[in-house]
């Protein structure tokens, strides 16, 4: 049994252990506080991330800096037209001196996943990481292979009507737990990010926490405490964009389930116990952007 002085430094461990996440993140991205925590919040919550912006604002930095500071595998792939699922799955090859046929696994089978400019991609490509993210596992020629503790999916998708994109499928966007906007930096925030060269910092990321603690952090975000009234309050916030004239499509009952996840983590980053409607309200929009379809009310209004 764990008394209640136990459980608080255990709870303040834990925040402290996000901090020091958090400020190590922070030597190569500057003034994105709101973002990082959501991104904390997302790992806690054991989800997947669409970071949907224009190249250069520091998707990729973003990426591989959250790999380092967790002592996390690490594999980018760059989506082009020309990818195949077999690139992301893996695939069996001939082995002359054994006689027999060897799986040579795909860029897939690590810790964090970057899939870079992925609608970019044909749509036969993109559905390679459907089963992947939603059951951490890849079937690969009629054998099943599960993928490595913890796993997460890090996409990166340039602006919808951009040269040589397409529209993820609605399938696809669901499995994306949130949808972040990294935007531009500030004045002083570009400036601080030359002379610091961010570029050479970025090298110097060191694992702060192990994959142990992370998955003991996940643990812990599973059962924080949840009114009755705060599932209410969920279920409401989803149905009403199901019946909002301004949306074609309104969230799924997945959304909802993503929504409680993101509020249970950022109650933890908060280093509380309990979720509250506070908590729901600040990871809402980066939950169901993405998980809704503006109608043509909503474009004739010029509303995204």
């Amino acid at each position: 049994m764990i008394d209640g002085h136990q459980m608080n430094n255990s709870e303040e461990a834990m925040n402290q252990s996000l901090s020091t996440v958090k400020e190590e993140i922070k030597k190569v991205i500057r003034g994105k506080d709101d973002i990082l925590d959501t991104v904390l919040c997302t790992l806690l919550a054991g989800g997947h991330i669409l970071l949907e912006d224009i190249p250069g604002v520091g998707k990729t930095t973003l990426a591989v800096a959250l790999s380092r500071s967790l002592g996390m595998s690490y594999k980018r792939m760059q989506f082009t037209p020309d990818v195949l699922p077999s690139d992301i799955l893996g695939f069996s090859m001939y082995d002359n001196k054994s006689g027999d046929f060897s799986f040579r696994k795909g860029a897939i089978f690590t810790n964090l996943f970057l899939a870079d400019e992925l609608n970019r991609t044909s749509p036969k490509t993109q559905s390679a990481l459907l089963e992947v993210m939603e059951e951490h596992q890849a079937s690969v020629e009629g054998e099943t292979r599960k993928l490595p503790e913890p796993f997460i999916v890090i996409a990166t998708q340039n602006p919808v009507g951009s040269s040589g994109t397409q529209m993820l499928p609605d399938s696809q966007l669901d499995r994306f737990l949130i949808c972040l906007s990294m935007g531009y930096p500030a004045h002083g925030d570009a400036v601080a990010l030359l002379r610091g060269e961010v570029w050479k910092l970025a090298e110097k990321i060191q694992p702060v926490i192990t994959l142990y603690e992370l998955c003991e952090m996940r643990r812990a975000a599973e059962t924080v405490f949840v009114h009755d009234d705060i599932y209410e309050y969920i279920v409401s916030l989803v149905e009403a964009t199901r019946n909002n004239p301004l949306f074609a499509m309104g969230a799924s009952p997945r959304a909802c389930i993503a929504l409680l996840r993101m509020a249970r983590a950022m109650a933890l980053l908060g280093g509380r116990d309990f979720v509250t409607a506070q908590d729901v309200q600040s990871v809402l929009f980066d939950v169901l952007r993405h998980r809704v379809r503006p109608g043509a009310r909503a474009r004739a209004e010029g509303k995204s």
